[in-house]
This record gives C-alpha cells, sequence and structure tokens, in this order.
C-alpha cells in the first residue's frame, strides 16, 4: 500500500491570517508547461491573471517562483495567494478570554464567522486571531454560527487539535446558551425537546422530520418581563441550527432570527443592527491534555433585554 507523501511546508507565509492556495501538479500529464496545466485547471481565473501572476513571481514552487515557460514538472508543489473578495468589516472586538500553550477562548461577536467559508475570509475569528496574536497554526476546536456571539475554542499546536475536536465529538462538553424569544405563559418549562434534524446542502433552513432523534436540548425560562424571556439552552447534541429550531418548533423564535420560522431576504454585508438574540454563554469541559477541570463564561450580554428599544431600533 504505498504511503501519502507529506506536504512540503509552504515558501509563502499567511496573509491577513489566511493560508496561501496550495496545489500539487498531477503525477501524469502531457501539458508543455506550468502555464498550460494552470490555463486549463482554473478555468474560473481569467488566462490573464495567471499570466500575470507567473510574471510578477506570484505563483511559488519550493525552489522560488516558477517561471513563465517553467515545464511542466508532475507531482510538483505550487502555493500563491488568491484574490479575495471584498468583505464588509465587523465592526465588533474579538476579545480573548483565556490563552495558555494549548488553548485560546474567545468572545466572539455577532456577524463574525469562525473560520473563512464563501465570502467570509479575512473578516473571521480564525483569520483575526491567527494574525493578531501571531499563531498562524492555530486552528479551531469547533464551529460558532456567523451570527451567534459568545465563546469559541481553538487550538494552538496542530498536534493538539484532535484531542479537543474529539472532546466535542463524544459530547464531553457541557454548554450554554442565552437567547432572548417571546414569552409564552401557557408554556410549560423546563423541558427537553428532541428531534430529528435534517440540513441539505445548499438549503438554508434545516428541518425536522418525523424519524428517531438524533438532536435533543433542554430549555428552562431564566426570567420574564413585557411578553419577552431570557431562556437558558442546553444543547446535548450539536446539530446545525439546532437551538434555533426547537425555539421556533416550540413557537418561540429567538428575536432577529432571520431563518426560523421563515427564511427572510439576505440584509447587505454591512447591515449589522438587530443581530440574532442568541449567545454561546458557557463552556465546562475536563481539559483532555492536563485533566484540569475547565469552565469559561461569556462576558457578552443580549441587548434585546439590556436595551430592548435600542435593539429594535437597530442602533
Amino acid at each position: 500500500m504505498r504511503r501519502k507523501s507529506r506536504r512540503p511546508a509552504s515558501p509563502l507565509p499567511q496573509r491577513h491570517g489566511v493560508d496561501p492556495v496550495h496545489l500539487r501538479l498531477p503525477l501524469v500529464g502531457d501539458w508543455p508547461t506550468v502555464r498550460d496545466h494552470l490555463l486549463e485547471r482554473l478555468p474560473a481565473v481569467a488566462a490573464a491573471r495567471v499570466e500575470s501572476a507567473l510574471r510578477g513571481g506570484e505563483i511559488v514552487g519550493e525552489q522560488g517562483p516558477i517561471a513563465f515557460d517553467e515545464p511542466f514538472r508532475p507531482g510538483a508543489h505550487l502555493w500563491f495567494y488568491r484574490d479575495l473578495p471584498a468583505e464588509a468589516p465587523v465592526p465588533f472586538e474579538l476579545v480573548v478570554v483565556h490563552r495558555d500553550e494549548h488553548l485560546v477562548v474567545v468572545d466572539k461577536p455577532h456577524f463574525l464567522a469562525t473560520t473563512p467559508r464563501g465570502r467570509h475570509v479575512t473578516e473571521t475569528a480564525l483569520s483575526r486571531l491567527r494574525h493578531s496574536l501571531d499563531l498562524p497554526a492555530l486552528s479551531p476546536a469547533h464551529r460558532l454560527d456567523r451570527l451567534t456571539a459568545g465563546l469559541a475554542m481553538f487550538v494552538v499546536r496542530p498536534e493538539d487539535r484532535g484531542a479537543y475536536q474529539t472532546m466535542f465529538r463524544d459530547r464531553e462538553v457541557r454548554k450554554e446558551y442565552q437567547a432572548i424569544a417571546p414569552y409564552d405563559p401557557e408554556l410549560s418549562l423546563p423541558r427537553t425537546v428532541r428531534s430529528h434534524i435534517v440540513k441539505e446542502r445548499g438549503v438554508i433552513a434545516a428541518r425536522e422530520v418525523d424519524e428517531p432523534p438524533n438532536s435533543e436540548s433542554r430549555i428552562d425560562l431564566l426570567e420574564c418581563r413585557d411578553g419577552l424571556g431570557r431562556y437558558r439552552l442546553r444543547p446535548l447534541t450539536g446539530r446545525t441550527h439546532q437551538l434555533r429550531l426547537h425555539m421556533s418548533g416550540l413557537g418561540l423564535p429567538i428575536l432577529g432570527d432571520p431563518v426560523y420560522p421563515v427564511v427572510l431576504p439576505e440584509p447587505a454585508p454591512d447591515d449589522f443592527r438587530r443581530p440574532l438574540q442568541l449567545l454561546a454563554s458557557a463552556v465546562e469541559f475536563t481539559d483532555p491534555l492536563t485533566g484540569r477541570e475547565r469552565r469559561f463564561e461569556t462576558r457578552r450580554t443580549l441587548a434585546a433585554w439590556t436595551d430592548p428599544s435600542g435593539w429594535e431600533a437597530g442602533s
């Protein structure tokens, strides 16, 4: 059985906390030059851009910049920086609440994605942290939705990532959220909600189907006033949009939710008004590397509770 070859280290550093693109040329092929292969392989990239990058020395191999007429070499490794999309800056602070040799825990604001995806690349927690903390190997231990604020964990060393990700996978992390939603005096709480959630690729909203449950959430009412409730949500599983879907299914859609119960038109990229009132408020676990008991708590609050008129006005 052939052993998979190890990828060589990139000769290009990260830019704005984002890794350069890595390509490996095919092991077989009859392209005369690297340029011919790239023009065929990267049809979405204009030919003029590929040629400009080659002439400017922007595409590099293990031995340095690739020449414009460089012969095709099977299996060669290439790196280059992709053209990043224009992004609206997320005007909220990403707060580091804990940092040690293994772990970085942050208090993420609403609207900031956890990791690069789609049109969100540099305006993500991972890119910001890699750049600001000078930790190019930093990686996420889990993901927190872009619209959800609160605690997110990142692993400092690649060799430690598996231990922390396994902890999340095996449900060994006790997570608490807070949410602001309508108050229904006739709804008996606390309660546990179980359902089978299906999330299809390319479809914004998840849905519940009549099959054996694959999700479970514990929902408690902490306090109520003026027709609103402040809820504590404890997910025992980690399905996409689980808490939002379960709250909506109870007739308590979380304030500011653009998907449940109805998918709303997508706002402008720089529209940061009325954020989703969902907050990852606490995380607790036994550290898999040190054996220490850990608990971290958010320092953020939900504006629809602390300043309801300001939240409603979008200020």
